[in-house]
């Protein structure tokens, strides 16, 4: 018999609708959940319950109302980077404990489209590596292989979806912190065009290299948050197209995909690595699939300079060093931060400035090189997920950064355009080991990423692969 979390989020959301469940039902449905199986997988940072709860009640009343999202009364939680009014913030750090006072933008859109959050998803401090391992908060793993990560930043995100402990999840993604995850978990994982999804009211970051976006388990739950998502913030320095009326990223999911030319390589573009021989058979596997069904699949070089990973390596440590810190905050802080932030505080004005701008340059020009393509196909990642504890190393943080960086060497390069990129479960080892592939889109091009998604999904479903805990 079918429990509840076996249902897509979508099909949670009709059945709340035509009254066949309750909000409140399917809250605690997940709630009892997650007291069973969180500690395992290091899902929550905080859990909320009576929140939840609250939610749950109002969405219940407001059934029937015109208008409502297709994901009215399912549980879909922030993360931990996210500023919920009210509710404490940690962001993955001891050096941080506070109440913000107002939401963030993606907070306020997920409540206005009737978001149930049982509490928020764990991330590594200041959502900066590429595993899940803070101290204030058990490490996050892959339901699919306990001892392995579930990646970062959105680890815990990821977790949680996978482990059936929310229909789906929102994340942010500056460096592949969607993708990743989303590839230990077998997931899929948006990063949105740059501008699609607000990260209002506060500033850009310099370089603009963050997006925030939804993990699910089906391209159709996705596609219906991204819906919620994109919808613009009052002064927002750029904002990605409108879709034409009528149309929706959910109708993307469920539409027809003309042939596509698509541009496939899996040399790393960042670092030079090995790539796995486990993650180099699902890309050729994946390869193979996209041509069956009618696709051109044509091999391209790196269309990225070999400087690029020396300029991301100072934006990254530059933002690190530009956050502020109290003295009993910065002694509370891991290895690997105060090795980005005092790498950081090196870099000079006019360094930074040049970085920038070379960015830029990398940007528009390896945009263009890719623009005979309609997608670009890539692995999401080098690796199959390793085990807790193998990237990071407190005692040598350069080689840590070093191990994330041969760990994702596909995925921040997109952070840097801006390109919209998604990672699919497409490969699986004999062991049951999720592993995602990469497909990244032309500017503002989500619709084709989403159809090709779902055609891909029907050719190859994923939805009924779950962890031993399911």
């Amino acid at each position: 018999m079918a429990k509840l979390h076996d249902l897509t989020a979508l099909e949670q959301g009709e059945a709340i609708a035509r009254r066949e469940i309750s909000a409140l039902e399917l809250t605690n449905h997940y709630l009892d959940r997650a007291d069973f199986l969180d500690s395992t997988v290091g899902a929550f940072a905080l859990r909320t319950p009576d929140e939840a709860r609250e939610q749950a009640t109002r969405a219940d009343a407001d059934r029937g109302r015109v208008g409502l999202s297709p994901l009215h009364g399912v549980v879909i939680p922030p993360k931990d980077l996210n500023a919920w009014a009210g509710v404490q913030c940690r962001l993955g750090s001891a050096a941080f404990h506070f109440i913000p006072e107002t939401d963030d933008h993606v907070v306020t859109r997920m409540k206005e489209a009737g978001f149930v959050f049982t509490g928020k998803t764990n991330t590594p401090e200041l959502g900066l590596p590429a595993y899940t391992e803070p101290a204030v908060a058990p490490a996050a793993r892959t339901p699919f292989e306990l001892s392995r990560t579930a990646g970062g930043s959105s680890g815990g995100a990821a977790a949680a979806v996978a482990a059936g402990l929310a229909a789906a999840a929102v994340g942010s993604d500056g460096g592949g912190s969607i993708r990743i995850p989303a590839s230990c978990c077998g997931l899929v994982g948006i990063k949105p065009s740059r501008g699609r999804v607000s990260n209002g009211p506060s500033g850009e970051s310099i370089g603009e290299l963050g997006a925030q976006g939804p993990l699910a388990r089906t391209v159709a739950d996705a596609a219906a948050i991204l819906d919620v998502l994109s919808v613009p913030f009052v002064g927002d320095a750029q904002r990605a197209p409108l879709l034409a009326r009528g149309s929706s990223f959910l109708s993307a999911a469920r539409g027809q995909i003309q042939q596509l030319r698509i541009g496939r390589f899996a040399t790393p573009i960042i670092v030079e690595c090995i790539v796995d021989a486990e993650v180099l058979s699902g890309y050729e596997a994946t390869s193979q699939l996209l041509e069956s069904l009618g696709h051109e699949v044509i091999d391209i070089d790196v269309p990225f300079p070999t400087d690029v990973f020396s300029h991301f390596e100072i934006l990254w440590s530059s933002l690190t060093a530009a956050i502020e810190f109290e003295a009993e905050q910065f002694a509370q802080l891991r290895p690997l931060t105060t090795w980005l932030y005092e790498k950081g505080q090196q870099i000079s004005g006019v360094q930074l400035a040049r970085t920038v701008a070379r960015l830029r340059t990398i940007a528009r020009e390896s945009i263009q090189q890719m623009s005979e393509f309609d997608v670009i196909f890539t692995p999401t990642l080098a690796q199959v997920p390793p085990d807790i504890g193998a990237i990071r190393n407190d005692e040598n943080p350069a080689a840590d950064f070093q191990a994330q960086c041969e760990f994702t060497p596909f995925t921040s390069p997109f952070n840097m355009t801006g390109q919209p990129a998604i990672s699919l479960p497409l490969h699986w080892t004999a062991e049951g080991i999720p592993v995602g592939m990469q497909f990244v889109g032309r500017p503002f091009d989500e619709v084709t990423l989403i159809s090709l998604a779902a055609q891909l999904e029907q050719a190859r479903p994923w939805i009924n692969r779950h962890p031993e805990m399911w």
